[in-house]
C-alpha cells in the first residue's frame, strides 16, 4: 500500500483517469468532497477510490465566503489534504485565480492534485466560451496528461435553461482537450439530453442526503457525481446541533 503523499503523479493521475472508464451506465464514480485532512481520510477509509476538493466547503473551513480564497490558501489546503491520503485528489479551483495556465498546472502538480475543477464563469458571469475553451487547451497542453481537467459548464448556475447551450459549451470544452464536462445544476430530467449530445464524461452534482441516488443519476447519464461542499454543510450542521446541546445555559456555566 502506498504512504500518503509518496506516489508519483503520473501513477495517481493514471489510476484517476481510469476510475473514470465505468463498467456500466448505473455505477457513476462517485467521489467524495473532503475540506481538510481530517475530512479527507475519514473519506478514504470509508472507502471512496477518489475525493474531489470543494472550493465552497475549503472556503468555509478556511474563514472565507466561497469564492474569496486567496489562491496561496486554497493551494496549501490542497495540499495538505493529498498529503492525508492515498487516493487521488481532484482540486476545485474555481475559475484559476487569473494564473496563467502553465503556473496554474504547476502549482496543482506541486500540491498533489491529480484532477482540477474550472469553471465557465467569473463574478456571475458566463465567460465567453471560445474563450475559455481556449484557456482549457493551453491547461491541458501545459499539463501534458498530468491533470484531469474537468471544465465546469455554469449556464444552469447563471439561469441558461436552454440544454442546447450548455451542449454547446460542453463541445467546445471537450474539442479543447477536457477530460469530463461538468453542467452544474442541471435538472435531472434534462440529464439524457446532455448524455446524448455530451461526448465523454459527465460530472454531475447529487445531494449526500436526498434526491436520486448515484446509481439512478449514472442511469439517467453522469458519469461521475460529485456533491460540492454538501458533506461540508451536513457536518457542520451536526457540529451546531451538537455544540447548542453542550452550550452552558444563563450565567451559570
Amino acid at each position: 500500500m502506498e504512504t500518503p503523499g509518496t506516489s508519483s503523479g503520473t501513477g495517481k493521475a493514471a489510476r484517476f483517469r481510469a476510475l473514470h472508464r465505468r463498467p456500466s451506465p448505473d455505477d457513476p464514480l462517485v467521489l467524495a468532497g473532503p475540506w481538510d485532512a481530517a475530512s479527507a481520510r475519514v473519506c478514504a477509509e470509508a472507502g471512496f477510490p477518489a475525493l474531489a476538493t470543494p472550493s465552497a466547503g475549503v472556503a468555509a473551513s478556511l474563514g472565507y465566503a466561497d469564492g474569496r480564497t486567496p489562491a496561496d490558501e486554497m493551494f496549501a489546503a490542497v495540499a495538505r489534504i493529498a498529503r492525508a491520503v492515498d487516493v487521488p485528489v481532484s482540486a476545485d479551483v474555481e475559475d484559476g485565480y487569473g494564473l496563467a495556465p502553465k503556473e496554474l498546472v504547476e502549482r496543482l502538480l506541486e500540491a498533489g492534485a491529480v484532477g482540477c475543477n474550472l469553471e465557465d464563469s467569473t463574478g456571475g458571469v458566463l465567460k465567453d466560451a471560445r474563450a475559455h475553451a481556449d484557456r482549457l487547451a493551453e491547461v491541458c497542453a501545459a499539463a501534458g496528461g498530468e491533470l484531469f481537467v474537468n471544465a465546469r459548464v455554469d449556464t444552469f448556475l447563471r439561469g441558461v435553461t436552454d440544454p442546447e447551450r450548455a451542449i454547446e459549451r460542453a463541445a467546445l470544452y471537450v474539442a479543447a482537450g477536457a477530460d469530463c464536462v461538468y453542467p452544474i445544476g442541471a435538472p435531472v430530467d434534462v440529464l439524457p439530453l446532455l448524455r446524448s449530445g455530451i461526448q465523454g464524461p459527465i460530472n454531475v452534482l447529487g445531494r449526500p442526503t436526498e434526491g436520486p441516488t448515484p446509481s439512478a443519476l449514472g442511469a439517467r447519464g453522469a458519469s461521475r457525481v460529485t456533491f460540492g461542499p454538501g458533506l461540508q454543510r451536513l457536518s457542520t450542521a451536526a457540529l451546531r446541533e451538537i455544540a447548542t446541546d453542550l452550550a452552558p445555559r444563563g450565567t451559570g456555566g
